[in-house]
């Protein structure tokens, strides 16, 4: 898996479906820089089992993360006219309608790719283009990624979780809020912080008086 925190999110231009139906060709993340931080994440496929479940909580917290002025935008490598149906089908049939968040279609696989997600066995040819090797049987579908990118288009945060582990809405507002709260008060967040407690100076004193208060 590629390490990119502290680096420059992959660019990258892409079909999209966004506001529940509206097809967008050439989205970027970069329509995001110096303008708001942005939660971007992978899931593997549309129509699956813990996919909805993920991007459904993502939506039904959106106005949480629009409040902290953050971006949300979904990724997996089904093709934009696949992202369209899924989310014209009602959720009690298996589909995701009601989400307005962007949806890329990373249909090359190389978004995925460059973010370090993409499971299955591939390689490079001479031209730098993906190359799939079919015969072990594995599909190549994006792990679950998610990645905070801020303002200025450096990863701040990534986990990736395997492909039936769902991961926690609740823990990208939290580590959200770190990063505002750091970017606010130049404070540092121990372990477990969340939104109203204190931070502490990045310094031996600053850890020492953080835990004599906490003992």
């Amino acid at each position: 898996m590629t390490m990119l925190v502290g680096k420059k999110a992959p660019v990258f231009s892409a079909s999209a479906v966004v506001n529940g139906g509206d097809f967008v060709e050439n989205f970027s993340l970069e329509q995001y820089i110096g303008k708001k931080n942005v939660v971007f994440f992978f899931y593997p496929l549309d129509f699956t089992f813990v996919c909805p479940t993920e991007i459904i909580a993502f939506q039904k917290r959106l106005a949480d993360f629009e409040a902290r002025n953050i971006a949300v935008v979904g990724c997996s490598i089904d093709s934009k006219h696949t992202h369209w149906a899924w989310l014209n089908t009602p959720q009690n049939d298996g589909g995701i309608k009601g989400v307005t968040y962007p949806l890329v279609a990373d249909v090359n696989k190389t978004i995925a790719a460059n973010f370090g997600v993409l499971a299955g066995y591939y390689d490079y040819d001479e031209n730098g283009q993906l190359v799939f090797n079919s015969d072990k049987g594995d599909d190549a579908v994006a792990y679950r990624g998610l990645f905070l990118i801020d303002k200025n288009g450096l990863v701040r945060h990534q986990v990736v979780n395997d492909l039936p582990l769902g991961r926690s809405v609740d823990e990208a507002i939290r580590i959200v809020d770190a990063l505002l709260f750091n970017e606010e008060n130049g404070e540092v967040c121990p372990a477990d912080w969340t939104k109203g407690q204190e931070g502490m100076k990045a310094t031996a004193e600053g850890v020492a008086t953080y835990l004599a208060k906490h003992q």
